[in-house]
């Protein structure tokens, strides 16, 4: 349920959900920053193997959307753990008005984490926006739907013929990319590939992804491939990797 990536991060495998139809798998992790509270991202169904897991881990203190579709189990979290400070962009805070979430999430992070993870908001869409984040301890970059990495296994089991239209939309695992329709819908590019420019800036190591076979270790090339669609890298960057 919860398996140790690094010294302060861990990941949980959550359960299947269905997206229009579509089955999902759902991913969270989990980031002991350095005064000791946890951080968790993508808060995926709070079972209670995983709730005695996070409990021996630190008390939990941020529960982080990293977009307007990942909000489904924050409410039960925060049940869970009163404590904890909600976050999220103002997508997500518009989406539940009914949770108590801190200022909306944006393109620096809040002092809270500062320390340990950065993060890069990409918008410029008229369908979604999305908070990305690095764990600088480890190196490791931290997506929800902006790189989603279906393998065939899964795609086979649980998607059938309909299969096909993960590859159509690019989200297999050799390609690692944003839904298609997803992609059309960033009219203004221009705050995406600032955006796309930090995180290729960080010079990440590994990748978590919430949907799909995890990718692990990655290079520079990866994620140049992954947001290849936001158009040209800045003169020199794209050789990078």
């Amino acid at each position: 349920m919860l398996h140790q990536a690094h010294d302060a991060l861990w990941v949980a495998e959550g359960e299947i959900v269905s997206f229009f139809g579509a089955a999902y798998p759902t991913r969270c992790a989990v980031v002991r920053l350095a005064d000791g509270g946890l951080w968790i991202w993508s808060p995926v169904k709070l079972t209670a193997e995983l709730r005695q897991a996070v409990d021996r881990l630190g008390p939990v203190r941020h529960l982080v959307s990293p977009n307007k579709l990942h909000h489904l189990y924050l409410a039960e979290w925060q049940t869970a753990f009163p404590e904890a400070r909600l976050w999220g962009p103002r997508s997500t805070i518009s989406k539940r008005p009914d949770l108590p979430f801190q200022p909306a999430l944006e393109g620096d992070p809040p002092a809270e984490w500062l320390a340990d993870i950065d993060q890069a908001w990409f918008r410029g869409s008229f369908a979604m926006d999305e908070i990305v984040f690095l764990h600088r301890a480890s190196a490791t970059v931290i997506v929800a739907d902006l790189i989603q990495t279906f393998s065939r296994d899964f795609l086979s089991k649980h998607w059938g013929w309909f299969g096909f239209l993960a590859r159509l939309d690019g989200l297999t695992e050799d390609q690692a990319s944003a839904p298609r329709e997803w992609r059309l819908s960033f009219i203004d590019r221009a705050p995406a590939r600032q955006a796309r420019d930090k995180v290729l800036g960080w010079r990440g190591r590994n990748l978590i992804v919430a949907h799909g076979q995890p990718p692990g270790a990655i290079d520079q090339a990866y994620l140049q491939k992954s947001f290849r669609w936001l158009g040209p890298y800045p003169a020199g960057q794209a050789r990078a990797g």
